[in-house]
């Protein structure tokens, strides 16, 4: 589906919801979890917005999760590139990028849910549940883009250390950010 003249971001919301059910290799697994990525750092932005003004960190949480917005949307045309490149011709470079990009996602997707969690913990109280929604979207994005590394490449890739370490400090993001007020 991604090419330099499609973009899933160019797709309205319901065209990219009926893409993922087709039979099409693209969006998948991947796509998804960026996408998904996404929504929780537009969520953890919108809560750090919510903060007080007394709050130091609020321009730096709001800006930094937007650069990751930006950043991780890139990653789903780039995913469905790379499966698709990667479905054609299973050669270094493909299989390069099928591990590469879902590693980034999870880079990315633990960051955002550290920033939901400290958004928790420090913003505005009346938005936790965007801000904790926000660091278990992110959290679920961590978690695929792990899998998929651990799916795409062969046992012995340093990279599969990394990835269980963001998935695990993604997930301990979410479950400190949701035990806030249980």
């Amino acid at each position: 589906m991604a090419s330099s003249e499609d973009s899933f971001l160019d797709l309205s919301l319901k065209e990219f919801l009926d893409a993922v059910p087709a039979r099409t290799p693209a969006p998948g697994g991947g796509a998804v979890a960026a996408m998904a990525a996404s929504f929780a750092a537009g969520l953890v932005a919108m809560a750090a917005r919510f903060a007080t003004d007394e709050w130091e960190r609020r321009a730096e949480v709001v800006g930094r999760a937007e650069e990751l917005r930006a950043k991780v949307e890139l990653l789903a045309d780039a995913d469905a590139d790379a499966y698709t490149a990667f479905m054609a011709s299973q050669t270094a470079g493909t299989t390069e990028q099928v591990v590469a990009i879902p590693l980034e996602i999870a880079q990315i997707s633990a960051e955002i849910a550290e920033l939901a969690r400290l958004t928790v913990l420090e913003g505005n109280p009346n938005v936790r549940g965007d801000a904790s929604a926000g660091a278990d979207l992110a959290a679920a994005a961590a978690s695929i883009g792990a899998r998929l590394v651990r799916i795409n490449s062969d046992g012995a890739d340093p990279r599969l250390g990394e990835a269980v370490s963001l998935r695990n400090r993604a997930a301990a993001a979410a479950r400190s950010a949701g035990e806030v007020d249980t």
